[in-house]
């Protein structure tokens, strides 16, 4: 009985703790509810939002007053990509594999980097319809310009010309011609210097720039074409093989001009010569233009009276590619007089009997099986030839 009268008396200060802890939290809630109005009407009064007001508060920035508020920009409209590609000039995969100009502005190195691109995809996504590069390394005119544009005559698609000159020359052909427009960024080339090899690696590289380009022949303005455009065409279409000239020869021409400065990398052993008139394939001309490893050693050790022209590509070749090549040359030439300049042919050698000759002097092999048809290009023929040559090509290499 006694505990229950004595048992409110015990309650009372508990209770009054919680009214005291009440009050607090309440007084709390008002201080945070009063704050926040007054934030938000400072805001408004302000014309800027809390977080922006407090940081120029705390950084010391100063807000630069505004006449106005300034409008919120209206969302951009979402552009429909098939109608603008429809609108604009359309850059696809024709424009990616037009090749440039044959005059262009790009250095040596920008070319050889740009020839040397190639596409991991070997199945082409469009129909495409294989050339044959002619390339013409020549001092200046082209004096036999109109037997070769009888030759091309009627088979556009079909091939390109390249024409390297020498800088100083400031010749033009005809709208007309097939080699209007045709002859490519051109350095001096001296006889015998190495830079007769950088010439034509350079027009290997402008012909690598159209994809079409599947064979590359090198011809100089003093070779003639043998048999007329479809026979050459099928000719090295059909090839399974290459076709530079490389023999081992010995004796001062030969074997001596190889430098012991050139191993190991090439040994005697290892060391041709050949005709520097070739025709390749694709693969192999790349391969050319991007050779670093045997091009320097060229370049310094082979100089006159080491002729590169009659050694690189031999010996290049026939080290890394000679499964491939058939060890000859296409281009007919005769060195039986003896000396640095082979046979040349004027308005009085040349007979019918002299073409013949030239277009059967096998046998020779072509994929593996014997044929007279060993050269479909000669040299070294005169501008006093031109006359002979265009009366007897309808007859004899059947070009009309």
């Amino acid at each position: 009985m006694k505990y229950d009268q004595q048992r409110p008396l015990n309650s009372a200060p508990k209770l009054l703790r919680f009214q005291m802890y009440l009050n607090t939290l309440v007084i709390y809630f008002f201080i945070f509810g009063s704050g926040l109005v007054i934030g938000i009407t400072l805001s408004f009064l302000f014309k800027i939002s809390p977080f922006d007001f407090q940081l120029k508060q705390y950084t010391g920035l100063q807000s630069t007053p505004t006449a106005s508020v300034l409008p919120i920009s209206p969302p951009r409209p979402m552009l429909n990509y098939r109608n603008s590609v429809k609108n604009a000039d359309r850059i696809g995969l024709k424009e990616y594999l037009k090749p440039p100009d044959a005059m262009h502005d790009m250095e040596d190195e920008e070319l050889l980097w740009r020839a040397s691109m190639v596409p991991l995809i070997h199945r082409y996504p469009f129909r495409r319809i294989p050339k044959v590069a002619f390339m013409f390394l020549s001092k200046g005119d082209l004096p036999l310009a109109p037997l070769w544009e009888k030759f091309f005559e009627g088979y556009d698609g079909l091939y390109s010309v390249y024409v390297h000159t020498e800088p100083s020359f400031n010749g033009t052909w005809p709208e007309e011609s097939v080699f209007h427009g045709r002859r490519i960024p051109s350095k001096e080339v001296g006889w015998g210097e190495f830079n007769m090899v950088e010439a034509e690696r350079r027009l290997l590289a402008n012909a690598l720039l159209d994809h079409a380009n599947q064979r590359f022949v090198l011809l100089s303005e003093a070779c003639i074409p043998l048999y007329n455009f479809s026979t050459v065409y099928s000719y090295v279409m059909d090839s399974t093989q290459t076709f530079i000239e490389a023999y081992d020869l010995e004796g001062p021409v030969g074997r001596g001009r190889y430098s012991d400065f050139m191993k190991p990398l090439v040994t005697l052993e290892q060391w041709r010569k050949g005709s520097q008139w070739f025709e390749m394939d694709r693969n192999l001309a790349i391969e050319v233009i991007t050779d670093r490893k045997y091009f320097p050693l060229f370049r310094r050790f082979c100089r006159p009276a080491c002729y590169s022209d009659e050694h690189y590509l031999p010996t290049f070749v026939s080290i890394l590619f000679w499964r491939k090549n058939s060890n000859r040359t296409l281009t007919w030439v005769d060195w039986s007089r003896g000396g640095p300049h082979p046979s040349m042919y004027g308005e009085p050698e040349v007979t019918e009997k002299l073409l013949t000759d030239m277009r059967n002097s096998g046998p020779c092999l072509y994929n593996g099986e014997k044929t007279n048809v060993c050269f479909l290009f000669a040299r070294k023929f005169l501008p006093s030839a031109l006359e002979k040559l265009l009366r007897f090509a309808p007859r004899i290499m059947m070009i009309d």
